[in-house]
């Protein structure tokens, strides 16, 4: 008899894709959370996440669960862990592959296996279904590494921002507050921000500068080894 083309004669894990997904509303950190509809833990909040189907890879996956149960499209997820928890699930024997994206808040709808789906600043995260919470505490580790190595904090602000709004995100992620005068004259010198709008010779000097993230010259720096160290 032919062997079908799926077919193991061992018992093998189910594989899930789950997506941490960030936010920053101008003043704070924020994590999306889906409030789950069906068993189990009915009614809990959780990420953003599901069974990977045949045909997808695992970035693949945690995109269309995010679509399906956010109505967020095509968004850059980067996968960051792989938990393997024996009894993580109470379904069956499953792996998560999980993931985290930046993104710039936006209004999200619940769809799918999800009642609700909503912002939640980190001081306010609920009781979190599955292992959850041990999810989030990885990510948030891997999010205050790779931001001294990569430009991802820009994927969080508007395309044009105010100095204290990205140090109010850095002061955020990395849970520390920075001297005002020491932040600015650091940015400034680094080179990676182009002034937008500069104050007029006349005008109050509260009056914000505004400015663009320039990747080009962020890129210069990493092909010379740079990394952003406070």
């Amino acid at each position: 008899m032919k062997e079908l083309k799926y077919c193991y004669r061992y018992p093998h894990p189910a594989v899930a894709a789950d997506c941490v997904l960030f936010g920053y509303d101008g003043n704070n950190i924020k994590i999306l959370l889906i409030q789950r509809a069906n068993y189990p833990y009915k009614t809990s909040w959780a990420f953003p996440g599901g069974f990977m189907n045949l045909n997808e890879t695992a970035e693949d996956a945690a995109r269309r669960e995010l679509e399906e149960e956010t109505g967020l499209k095509n968004v850059a997820v980067r996968q960051f862990y792989t938990f393997t928890e024996v009894e993580r699930d109470p379904r069956e024997r499953v792996i998560s592959i999980a993931h985290y994206a930046l993104v710039r808040i936006s209004e999200v709808k619940a769809a799918d296996d999800a009642k609700d789906a909503r912002w939640f600043s980190l001081n306010e995260i609920p009781n979190l279904a599955f292992d959850h919470d041990i999810i989030l505490n990885k990510a948030l580790t891997t999010l205050k590494e790779r931001i001294c190595f990569e430009p991802i904090v820009f994927e969080l602000l508007p395309d044009i921002f105010k100095m204290s709004e990205l140090q109010n995100v850095y002061e955020n992620i990395l849970g520390i507050k920075f001297d005002r005068r020491n932040f600015y004259k650091k940015m400034n010198k680094l080179g990676i921000l182009t002034e937008v709008e500069g104050r007029a010779k006349d005008s109050s000097r509260r009056i914000p500068i505004l400015y663009r993230f320039n990747a080009e010259k962020y890129a210069e720096l990493k092909q010379k080894g740079f990394r952003l160290e406070f």
